[in-house]
């Protein structure tokens, strides 16, 4: 007699959201770092002549959720495109500002 494993089944996990995180925040600069044990993406916004930031959110996460992220991400943007048409970036994407790495060494503000 054969066993058969059962399907599996999908977890439903209910979210609760305040009305104040129901808003949201824009943010149109992110920087991100990471040590063997984490991530961390700082999210915040700068304003065209205004030489100075406030953070405005803070996620730590592990790098197996990162990497989650990363993923769910490019499946979101993929599936966006594919409605909308492709997401153009200026110059290459390789603005003076933005969601851009860090470079080594380079100090952080």
């Amino acid at each position: 007699m054969s066993q058969q494993n059962p399907p599996p089944q999908e977890h439903q996990i209910n979210i609760e959201i305040g009305e104040k995180e129901a808003e949201g925040i824009y943010s149109n600069l992110a920087i991100i770092t990471h040590s063997q044990a984490e991530f961390v993406l700082d999210f915040t916004r700068i304003v065209p002549g205004v030489p100075k930031a406030r953070l405005l959110s803070r996620i730590i996460t592990t790098p197996q959720h990162a990497k989650m992220l990363l993923r769910a991400l490019k499946d979101n943007i993929d599936k966006f495109e594919a409605r909308f048409g492709e997401i153009k970036l200026e110059g290459g994407g390789d603005a003076p500002f933005g969601f851009t790495p860090v470079k080594p060494n380079e100090k952080i503000n």
